[in-house]
């Protein structure tokens, strides 16, 4: 068994798919709308074959979670990278392109080197080699 895809809703699924494209490499599908009901999404793919659905109806209410603060359930979402000095230079291409980096880059207790940030619409992201 595998897991095929994990979702979020967004609020701008246009800006939030760029961000995904341009800083992790994605790519699209076709805009998939649902005019009845409002509902539209894009299933971005990465090069790993892993995928994130992102989705948009103007009716979902914000999440109330707090970026910064960590809460039960679901928290972040991990991409691989093949070395520490991609680690760094993501952090970096970041960072510089306007993004927080709110922990690292840094060496974990069970040995990751890592960095913690946040996509455009606040979802928490970790950049990890191992």
């Amino acid at each position: 068994m595998r897991l095929h895809h994990t979702a979020i809703w967004v609020a701008d699924i246009e800006k939030i798919k760029s961000y995904y494209i341009s800083h992790f490499g994605a790519t699209a599908n076709k805009l998939y709308v649902n005019k009845t009901n409002g509902y539209s999404s894009y299933f971005l793919t990465f090069g790993s074959g892993s995928q994130l659905e992102v989705m948009h109806r103007a009716d979902i209410p914000d999440n109330l979670n707090d970026s910064i603060a960590q809460y039960k359930g679901y928290i972040h979402l991990a991409f691989a990278v093949n070395s520490g000095q991609e680690v760094d230079d993501k952090a970096k291409e970041l960072q510089e392109a306007g993004y927080p980096v709110l922990r690292g880059p840094r060496m974990t207790g069970d040995g990751y080197y890592e960095f913690e940030t946040l996509d455009p619409e606040g979802n928490r992201l970790e950049v990890l080699f191992k």
